[in-house]
């Protein structure tokens, strides 16, 4: 296990440095000049020019890249431009309250999803199977902000059981989260469904039967083993899908997180924030594939020897 690991996690060297090029060229190529802002709108072109250098922006690319990833590897993601901040700082501060609506929903998401999928194909072409996929249909038919703002007016508004805004106690993440992790419990649910479908059919699952055991052992000791395998894969999709999708339900219940950071900084053309924010999603989405990958060969060992 130890040396599957090691090659998957070397394996992310060559896409991480796909990213930050990527990133950094992305920001670079966004319209406006981050000296003028710094500058203000009342500065002179050799006050911009003064600010430029300061800034390094008269470098050459290659030169201002090169700069930027030592900068990274000491820890260094630039200065605000807005408030004159570091960005590590700010984003710091929003981090905490982002992963914790993301993997509370997540959580609730699987426990769902896999209860639902699981009960719809054992029940399958029952009413608990039309009732289970009927649910999942709707979760994915509905957007998240139109969800949120549901919501917001029943259970907030109409019914003042629930905050709507702020992230001060757990009341106020229970419409986030069920907001963000709707569409992704659908999902669960139906492809948790046609996984274990597709096992309940194999010739193994029969010959279990025939064997004479009970059907509740059949489904936990042979047929949940191996469904999971694909389900694992899509566990770490929906997480990375659970991230960018937080920046709309953040935006919706005001939340104090990296997603209305984002938003903030796009408005205000906060470069050195943008970019900061960008990589560390990079980050995130590369960090659940591994993780994704660990799990996959903990599950089935056989994969551990490709």
């Amino acid at each position: 296990m130890f040396i599957y690991a090691l090659k998957r996690i070397f394996g992310m060297i060559p896409t991480l440095i796909i990213v930050l090029v990527a990133v950094f060229m992305f920001v670079h190529l966004l319209p406006g000049d981050p000296a003028a802002l710094v500058a203000g709108p009342d500065a002179d072109g050799a006050t911009i020019e003064l600010i430029r250098h300061q800034m390094g922006l008269d470098r050459s690319l290659p030169e201002q890249f090169m700069h930027y990833v030592v900068n990274l590897l000491q820890g260094d993601f630039g200065t605000s431009l807005r408030i004159n901040q570091p960005v590590s700082r700010l984003i710091a501060e929003r981090f905490f309250p982002t992963m914790m609506l993301t993997v509370t929903s997540m959580v609730w998401a699987i426990v769902f999803g896999l209860v639902v999928g699981i009960i719809s194909a054992v029940w399958r072409n029952k009413w608990p199977d039309h009732l289970g996929m009927s649910v999942a249909v709707s979760g994915i038919s509905f957007p998240a902000f139109a969800l949120g703002m549901v919501l917001i007016q029943l259970f907030s508004v109409y019914l003042g059981w629930l905050p709507s805004i702020g992230a001060s106690s757990w009341q106020h993440y229970i419409l986030p989260s069920i907001t963000l992790g709707a569409g992704v419990a659908a999902i669960m649910a139906r492809f948790t469904r046609a996984s274990f479908v597709e096992v309940i059919k194999e010739d193994f699952v029969r010959t279990a039967r025939a064997k004479g055991l009970s059907e509740e052992r059949v489904i936990n000791k042979h047929v949940l083993r191996n469904a999971l395998i694909p389900v694992v894969t899509m566990m770490g999709l929906q997480f990375g899908t659970l991230l960018g999708g937080s920046i709309v339900v953040e935006a919706v219940f005001s939340w104090p997180g990296m997603g209305s950071l984002l938003i903030d900084s796009v408005n205000m053309r906060d470069y050195p924030v943008i970019q900061g924010l960008i990589l560390l999603f990079s980050l995130e989405f590369l960090l659940i594939n591994l993780a994704v990958d660990l799990l996959y060969g903990a599950i089935n060992p056989a994969i551990r020897l490709k």
